[in-house]
């Protein structure tokens, strides 16, 4: 009897914050006075794309870790910073065509993309060059209102964006 396939889970963090600007800003900022923290897919097969090329920082786990702690860990190997304190606010799974489970929570934090030391994956490249290569998971994290997020965001992570935005509307 064969084993059932275990899909793979992901876990991660969508940094937000509430920028400042008073009503004037608020009369014209369609993101409501919030940023999200995204990161741009490091390596060589994303170095060309903006849209659709950035994504909430998260990564796998296994069976001995929960949900939340990979979380926490993956923010820390992806941007080089220790995770977030605040409140963590669910903003659920998302199954991908591929089986996998990603699961993000929110937390409300202030972050500088300049300090980021982001960590490293290995490939080869170029393809069938038998040479290894090594790329930074995220090449960069910026800040953005949620209109041009949306832009730049990899469609199936959309769903979290969403969510964050109706939770703090209320």
């Amino acid at each position: 009897m064969t084993e059932p396939k275990r899909h793979k889970h992901s876990a991660g963090l969508l940094l937000f914050r509430r920028t400042t600007g008073g009503a004037e800003r608020a009369a014209t900022d369609p993101g409501d006075g919030i940023e999200v923290l995204l990161g741009h897919m490091g390596g060589p097969l994303w170095s060309g794309r903006d849209a659709g090329g950035w994504a909430i920082p998260k990564g796998e786990y296994g069976p001995q870790e929960t949900p939340r702690d990979a979380a926490r860990r993956e923010f820390t190997e992806e941007i080089g910073l220790p995770p977030p304190e605040g409140e963590y606010l669910p903003l659920g799974d998302v199954r991908l065509t591929s089986g996998k489970l990603v699961t993000i929570w929110a937390v409300e934090a202030d972050l500088d993309p300049a300090l980021m030391v982001p960590g490293t994956f290995t490939m080869e490249w170029p393809p069938h060059s038998g040479r290894e290569e090594e790329f930074p998971e995220l090449d960069r994290v910026a800040w953005f209102a949620p209109p041009v997020a949306e832009k730049k965001l990899m469609a199936s992570q959309m769903p979290f964006l969403e969510r964050l935005l109706m939770l703090l509307k209320g």
